[in-house]
């Protein structure tokens, strides 16, 4: 995978065809966004803070920033139904923690490792590590939008949802160079993810697939 869309992450998944077509379903938000991407101190800033939120009855959840410089705008990540709620809590925070990992150079994070588990994890690590072995950092904007959660029936949780990467980049933090996303159809991917339940509530992520221009 070249590296303009290294911001791409793939990994298996594993569902039945009905299911996936249930989670995918129609319709969305969507939303504006600016049109430059903004510098940033390739030296991090953001980071997965040692306080921690709960969630009414729950685990404890770690909060996970990131830097002025790069931004993760999701749009319409809502449901009516509690479950499919919580699902698509976690799952924006699993894709959050990650990206502060880039930026903190820290691929055993401890962010990550609370919002991924099995192969999920053992690829978000590796994904975050190619990162790292090349010094670089993220900026700009990424926008997360089309969320669709579903609750099988024994109890898997599935997400899918639409990463528009077109005004990301990568800056290395030794000589400053930016390299910009390309402005394709391509940069637009599908995130396709299963997800368990721990024994703390905790939506983690098991699987997880990108399929590059699955949402133009």
């Amino acid at each position: 995978m070249h590296r303009p869309t290294r911001l791409v992450t793939t990994a298996a998944l594993t569902v039945s065809a009905a299911v996936l077509l249930t989670a995918c379903g129609s319709g969305g938000g969507d939303g504006g966004s600016s049109d430059k991407i903004e510098g940033a101190d390739g030296g991090g800033g953001a980071s997965a803070s040692a306080e921690a939120s709960r969630k009414p009855g729950g685990a404890k959840r770690p909060e996970v920033e990131l830097p002025s410089g790069f931004e993760a705008d999701f749009v319409g990540w809502t449901s009516g139904d509690p479950k499919k709620q919580a699902i698509l809590d976690d799952g924006r925070e699993e894709l959050r923690a990650k990206y502060a990992a880039i930026i903190e150079a820290d691929p055993d994070a401890d962010a990550v490792a609370f919002y991924d588990t099995g192969a999920s994890l053992a690829t978000a690590r590796k994904w975050i590590k190619s990162f790292v072995e090349t010094d670089d950092s993220l900026i700009g904007e990424i926008k997360a939008y089309n969320a669709k959660a579903h609750v099988t029936d024994n109890g898997a949780g599935v997400l899918f949802y639409c990463v528009d990467e077109r005004k990301s980049a990568t800056k290395n933090r030794r000589t400053g160079k930016v390299t910009r996303t390309p402005d394709s159809p391509e940069s637009a991917l599908q995130y396709r993810a299963r997800l368990t339940k721990s024994p703390q509530g905790v939506w983690q992520t098991a699987t997880l697939e990108t399929v590059p221009g699955g949402c133009k």
